[in-house]
């Protein structure tokens, strides 16, 4: 049982340093949009930045509760 709680932990971490890698990504590009002047690919990469927020910030609460029934179980 540990085991499967121990890779839950280490998937959600995963799944945590890629949205953190893709939400960096579309930083980039909403960035170079806003430096060459184009308004709705700027907000087409807001829209996703901000997409890319809430899914890491459900990953975070997913891992925190992994842990947190691994701690209590352990």
């Amino acid at each position: 049982m540990q085991i499967i709680l121990v890779l839950a932990v280490v998937v959600a971490a995963g799944f945590v340093l890629f949205s953190l890698a893709r939400g960096l990504f579309y930083f980039s590009q909403g960035h170079r949009a806003a430096l060459e002047g184009t308004v709705e690919e700027n907000q087409l990469m807001q829209n996703k930045m901000m997409m890319a927020r809430v899914k890491w910030q459900a990953i975070t609460i997913i891992l925190l509760v992994l842990v947190g029934v691994l701690a209590a179980g352990g």
